[in-house]
């Protein structure tokens, strides 16, 4: 497994961040903590790409919901692209699957 690594682009609706390896109880403030650093504009998205997590407990589902209140705060939209199917299952069993809008890449993310 590999320790967790974030990532940030520009696109032209907003940021992109990037989740690389483990999203867990040990690094999950680092992604909360990365999130208050983004300034998110009305009107824009930003879009959490998954597609290189490898792991998300519990502390992990936390964050995202973070990212998505940081974003509401903003007036900003929020998704989330290339979810793994062990995160995706659980996000369909506690009910966020209907909350996080889902994509499957974060180029079609970014475009919609």
């Amino acid at each position: 497994m590999r320790p967790l690594k974030i990532t940030v682009r520009d696109a032209e609706s907003g940021s992109v961040m990037e989740i690389i390896g483990e999203l867990d109880y040990s690094n999950a403030a680092e992604l909360r903590d990365r999130l208050t650093t983004l300034a998110l504009e009305p009107g824009q998205r930003l879009v959490l790409d998954l597609a290189g997590m490898d792991f998300c407990d519990s502390s992990g589902i936390t964050a995202l919901i973070a990212a998505r209140n940081h974003a509401h705060a903003a007036r900003a939209d929020m998704a989330l692209a290339a979810v793994p199917s062990h995160t995706l299952r659980v996000l369909h069993i506690v009910g966020l699957d209907q909350i996080f809008p889902l994509y499957p890449d974060s180029d079609t993310a970014t475009r919609s």
